[in-house]
């Protein structure tokens, strides 16, 4: 998504008083570092399926006589430790637009948190070894009045930190502004 740019890169400021479109900065779920002992498992589970199926050692086929109960407890096994872990985190979205910061939850029903730019927010990030290790980090945006929202295992967690910084900014400079047009003696009605 491309905004119009003025001089020096900055995108285009709306003029004083008029509303100032919501645009999309960035959209994305949590790291998938969390998803590796799942795709790890699905491989072995596929392998260990396939050869055992002809291959049943003798202790084993006692109780799975037919081979499509070996596939059964696959099925269930990937099911449990590979399809849910997937949607559980696929459930998980953060979206960073112009006015605010939205975090989405939830798999059956839906939880949405959000905070505002113009408000203003601390930004704390946090970092683990493992998080540091592959660029990760949880922030922590609070505003001193609502309830701290919480971002968990953001990939590339300096870049989407830099870029809340600029939205505060930004957000701040703009709600700036048109409260001083909104006071300003000398505007034109």
């Amino acid at each position: 998504m491309t905004q119009p740019m003025g001089l020096g890169g900055r995108p285009t400021m709306p003029p004083p008083g008029a509303p100032a479109e919501e645009r999309l900065i960035a959209r994305f779920h949590p790291h998938a570092r969390h998803l590796f002992w799942s795709a790890l498992l699905l491989i072995v589970v596929a392998g260990a399926t396939g050869f055992f199926t002809r291959n049943l050692p003798k202790p084993f086929a006692q109780w799975l006589p037919a081979p499509w109960m070996l596939w059964a407890v696959a099925g269930v096994v990937v099911l449990l430790l590979v399809v849910i872990p997937y949607l559980a985190w696929l459930s998980r979205r953060y979206t960073i637009t112009t006015r605010r910061v939205i975090v989405r939850d939830g798999m059956g029903s839906r939880r949405s948190t959000e905070m505002s730019h113009a408000r203003g927010y601390t930004i704390s990030v946090r970092r683990g070894p493992l998080q540091r290790m592959v660029g990760a980090g949880t922030i922590l945006l609070s505003n001193g009045v609502d309830a701290p929202l919480r971002l968990r295992d953001v990939p590339n967690v300096a870049l989407v930190q830099e870029t809340l910084a600029d939205q505060i900014e930004v957000g701040q400079i703009l709600a700036h502004r048109d409260a001083q047009a909104a006071h300003d003696p000398f505007a034109e009605s």
